[in-house]
């Protein structure tokens, strides 16, 4: 049997998921994110490899791994917002040389999309887009169920999108800086680290998303005002991203995707920033859960594998 690891490098955890030749999910692990320690991330990195090879008893032939931020292609560095140990590091290189086999690089948020096209919720749709909510806000873009990245790799970047200073207004919001290095970006807001910072900004003390959901479902007066804005704003950047890529079905990860009311509330926060007669895309959670970044970057793997395999067979096959 063949296998292929996807590593999806979170905020919080690394996970990784070994994968068998359909593609299905035959093992699991995580790991805590060293995020501000460089040399302690690239070990916990091999450390987990390295121990899932001697739990399964064979080493995988491909490894794909999907790290947040962006490349800088020049320079192979790392920019990233919510693991700042990578950030001016060649994170790739430096993986590579440690864990010496085949590695591919991508985008967590892309791998996520790319999972969620093949197999997931968004299979049979011509072209999708994947959001991901979770301790930031990206995304990624899939047509015919390839991945499309754009010239610098970051195609799906909407997080990194500007609030218009009319919606900060009409909520008497600041503007924020963010990790990035511009100002008022779309994550600080409608993450869900956005959302928790909603509640505080209006008087709350909660720290975390899921807890201001949980208020607002109780009656919560100033956790229902959060959740008001929040969906106005996420709702305004969702329109943009139609109106920009016009994708045939969106599907929504990350941590706040497990709140059913986003489905049913979402849609009419959208319409209203789009033209006349231009409706809204369906609106579905991931079928993959977790596991899709990290089942996405294993889909990567093999994807690059075969490609790089038919180009010295002469094939023609597009990765």
């Amino acid at each position: 049997m063949q296998l292929c690891y996807g590593l999806d490098i979170g905020g919080t955890k690394i996970e990784l998921v070994a994968c068998d030749e359909t593609l299905a999910v035959c093992h699991r692990r995580r790991v805590d994110t060293p995020t501000q320690d460089y040399a302690a991330f690239v070990q916990a990195v091999a450390a987990l490899v390295e121990a899932v090879d001697v739990e399964l008893g064979i080493a995988a032939h491909a490894i794909g791994i999907g790290l947040p931020g962006v490349v800088d292609r020049a320079s192979g560095c790392q920019l990233s917002a919510n693991v700042p140990a990578l950030t001016g590091q060649r994170v790739g290189h430096d993986l590579q040389q440690r864990l010496q086999r085949p590695l591919h690089i991508g985008n967590d948020l892309q791998c996520f999309a790319l999972s969620e096209a093949h197999g997931g919720a968004a299979e049979g749709y011509p072209s999708m887009f994947g959001v991901i909510l979770g301790t930031g806000a990206g995304g990624g873009y899939c047509v015919e169920g390839r991945l499309i990245s754009g010239a610098n790799g970051i195609a799906g970047e909407w997080g990194h999108w500007t609030v218009p200073a009319t919606l900060l207004a009409k909520h008497s919001l600041p503007i924020f800086d963010c990790a990035c290095g511009l100002r008022g970006c779309v994550e600080r807001y409608v993450s869900g680290s956005g959302l928790a910072f909603l509640h505080r900004h209006l008087g709350g003390e909660v720290s975390d998303a899921a807890t201001v959901i949980a208020l607002a479902q109780r009656g919560d007066d100033v956790a229902s005002r959060a959740l008001v804005i929040h969906r106005d704003l996420l709702g305004h950047a969702l329109a943009s991203v139609v109106m920009a890529l016009d994708p045939h079905v969106i599907v929504l990860g990350g941590g706040l995707s497990k709140c059913e009311a986003l489905y049913r509330e979402l849609p009419a926060a959208i319409a209203p920033y789009l033209f006349r007669g231009v409706r809204v895309p369906p609106l579905l959670p991931p079928k993959f859960g977790d596991a899709g970044g990290a089942r996405g970057a294993a889909l990567l793997a093999r994807q690059r594998s075969l490609y790089r395999l038919h180009s010295r067979e002469g094939g023609d096959t597009a990765p």
